[in-house]
Formats: C-alpha cells, sequence, structure tokens
C-alpha cells in the first residue's frame, strides 16, 4: 500500500462522526466513566467545533456501565439482561456525556437509534432532519443503539456499523472508529512481528476484507471484523473513514497533529451516492407535475417550489418518492417529498410565503430540497 494518495486531515473535515467503545468510556475496575479521558475528548471535540467542524459522537457503554450496579457481573448477558442494563446505563453515559461537554459550552443531544431508523425512508429522513437542525444549533449528538427495544433479530450487534449509518445519514465526509490499536495491519501485530501497518486503503478488496479477525475480549463487541464491515459502509456512501489509537487522552488531537492511524478513501462523493439512492432504490409513490419555469430551476440546480407545481397524483406521504413531470406527462426527476399528497395539493401554485396561513403550520418552503431531488 505504498505510493498511494495522500490521506485526508482531519483538520479538512465539514461534518465529522466519532465513533468510542465501550472499553474506552468506561473504567472496568471501577464500572465508571473515565472522566478525565472525556473530559479530553471534550475539549477536542470543542477545538474541531471553533474550526467549524460539525460533530456527532457515537458511543457505546450503557451496557457495560449497569453491570455492577445490577449485579450482572458474571457470563454473558442474556438478551432481557442486555436491555435492563441498557435502560439503566443509559441514563450514566448521557450524563458524563453531557456533563464532559458542558465544561466545553457544549450542548449535549442524546438520540437513540434502530435499524430500521436508518433503513426506512421516513424513518431516515425524520431522524436525518433532527441531527440536521441539532448540528445547526450547535449542538453535539451523542448516539448509541436503543438496546432496550432491540431483539437479537433487528440489532445492529455493534456500534462501527452503527456509526457508518450515521455518517451515511448525516452526509458526514469523515468518520473515526477510535480504537486499542492505530489502524489496519496485514496480520495481528500482537501475535505477529511481520505485520505491517496499512496508512491508506484505497478500496475494500477481498484481500482487505480478509484481514478483519475476530471481536476482542472485553467490553468490546466489535473488533477489526466489524470496523472493516463498517468502512464499506461509509466509503460507498462518499465519505472517508479513519481507524485511530483512543485509549490516551486527547485522541482527536492526536490525529490532528498527525499520528498514525489508518484511512479508507472514499468511493464515491457523498453527494452522488444519495443521489444514487434516489435514482434507483425507491419506487414512485406518486406525481407532482411542474410547469416550465419550475423545470428549468430544476435544471439549474434548484429546489421544486410550491409555485411552479401545476397538479398532484397519488396518495404518498411526507418522505416518499414521488416522479416530477412536465405538463405533457414527460418525466423530468425523482426526489422524496417534503408534503403529503393532501398538504401537496392545497399549496401548489401558491408561493412559499403563503404556505403558513393555508396548511395552518410553518412547514418547508420546497416541496422537494434539491438534496433529495435527482433531475432524469
Amino acid at each position: 500500500m505504498t505510493g498511494r494518495p495522500a490521506s485526508p486531515s482531519l483538520s479538512s473535515a465539514r461534518r465529522l462522526v466519532i465513533k468510542i467503545g465501550s472499553a474506552l468510556v468506561v473504567d472496568p475496575e471501577r464500572a465508571a466513566p473515565r472522566q478525565a479521558w472525556l473530559a479530553s475528548v471534550a475539549e477536542d471535540i470543542a477545538l474541531l467545533r471553533r474550526q467549524g467542524t460539525d460533530v456527532t459522537v457515537v458511543s457505546s457503554g450503557a451496557i457495560a456501565l449497569a453491570r455492577h450496579t445490577l449485579g450482572l457481573t458474571h457470563g454473558a448477558l442474556r438478551l432481557p439482561e442486555k436491555q435492563a442494563a441498557a435502560a439503566v446505563g443509559q441514563i450514566s453515559l448521557a450524563q458524563a456525556w453531557s456533563q464532559a461537554l458542558s465544561t466545553q459550552g457544549l450542548t449535549a443531544a442524546q438520540l437513540l437509534l434502530t435499524p430500521d431508523d436508518t433503513e426506512d425512508r421516513k424513518r431516515y429522513l425524520n431522524a436525518r432532519a433532527t441531527l440536521d437542525t441539532l448540528l445547526g444549533l450547535g449542538c453535539v449528538p451523542v448516539i448509541n443503539e436503543n438496546d432496550t427495544i432491540a431483539t437479537t433479530e433487528i440489532r445492529f450487534g455493534d456500534n462501527d456499523r452503527l456509526a457508518a449509518r450515521v455518517a451515511q445519514m448525516t452526509g458526514a465526509d469523515q468518520l473515526v472508529l477510535l480504537s486499542d490499536i492505530d489502524g489496519l495491519y496485514t496480520a495481528d501485530p500482537r501475535t505477529n512481528p511481520d505485520a505491517r501497518h496499512l496508512p491508506v486503503i484505497e478500496a475494500m478488496t477481498p484481500e482487505i476484507e480478509a484481514m478483519g479477525g475476530e471481536p476482542p475480549p472485553g467490553y468490546s463487541s466489535g473488533g477489526m471484523r466489524t470496523k472493516l464491515l463498517a468502512a464499506g459502509i461509509a466509503t460507498r456512501s462518499g465519505c472517508a473513514m479513519a481507524i485511530a489509537l483512543g485509549k490516551q487522552n486527547h485522541p482527536l488531537r492526536a490525529l490532528l497533529d498527525g499520528a498514525r492511524c489508518s484511512w479508507f478513501l472514499p468511493q464515491t462523493c457523498a453527494q452522488t451516492a444519495r443521489k444514487q439512492w434516489i435514482a434507483g432504490s425507491l419506487t414512485p409513490a406518486g406525481e407532482i407535475m411542474i410547469d416550465n419555469g419550475a423545470a428549468d430551476a430544476l435544471r439549474h440546480g434548484g429546489s421544486l417550489l410550491p409555485a411552479g407545481v401545476l397538479g398532484v397524483k397519488g396518495d404518498f406521504t411526507q418522505g416518499d418518492l414521488v416522479v416530477v413531470t412536465d405538463n405533457g406527462g414527460r418525466v423530468l426527476a425523482r426526489g422524496l417529498s417534503a408534503y403529503d399528497a393532501d398538504d401537496a395539493r392545497l399549496i401548489a401554485g401558491h408561493r412559499s410565503s403563503e404556505l403558513a396561513e393555508i396548511l395552518g403550520w410553518q412547514g418547508r418552503d420546497e416541496i422537494i430540497h434539491r438534496d433529495d431531488l435527482v433531475v432524469v
């Protein structure tokens, strides 16, 4: 892997997701948060925020924090025990992050996600809108899998892949997985002295995927295997991903200063990945017919505003995929509607400034935002 393109720089991240495992968050001797370490990470996040980077944290640790409290210290937990521990531990985990971030003048926001929140398009859009709003308000979202209601059939099973899905959802350009190792090696460096560190991985080849091993013992549920699965999700979504050492204080500042890690390069830009998902993966639930002025606006990269809508067909709801046609029925675009069909009919032909009066509530100015629209 020598002679490859230069690795991304954390200092250039526009929107960053940081994944932190239980082994980093929880002191196993005291079964309590590693407060000094959390304080150092909060300080790093504040530094990134001052540089203009939106930061989202995906943090494990809830179950680990509650095991001692509930007397669940021996052996693997049954699913109901994990759910009970998560219900108790989430309170401690949220408090720990809130306290650490508030010291830096930052506001933490807790979100619990299930796989359906990222796979179902309506819930995906609602979660994405919530995250966008929180980031716009200067908050630091702290996300974990909703283990209290998870089942063995539907749960993510590890927060590496959850972090990759969050990066995909938020349109992040960088994802950092903080680990107990400083990146990907050709073999396990703990057992093989000939193992080589790989600083840049251009593509997820079968050779790279085969380097994943079994999860390590202890609190962690991931290991290199799940990190490589996360890399596949992130890089296909246009997001660069790094595996970096996290045990020491100020792990993000260390990355900013050039600490060794492994960067997985994005395979496409995030915008293209989202547009490809819209263009090829969904079945249209309705049709919106527009005038020539609106059609020109779409061709030049604009959003679809209600003023240019001539008619609405179908019985779709907010977040459903619809086709956009001209007055002759020719398909011009596909996109995700910000309104239900009935509301779209009410506001068709009207200016955005009139929407609140027509609907009785303030909705979005656009029927389809340009980020959720693909011109055919």
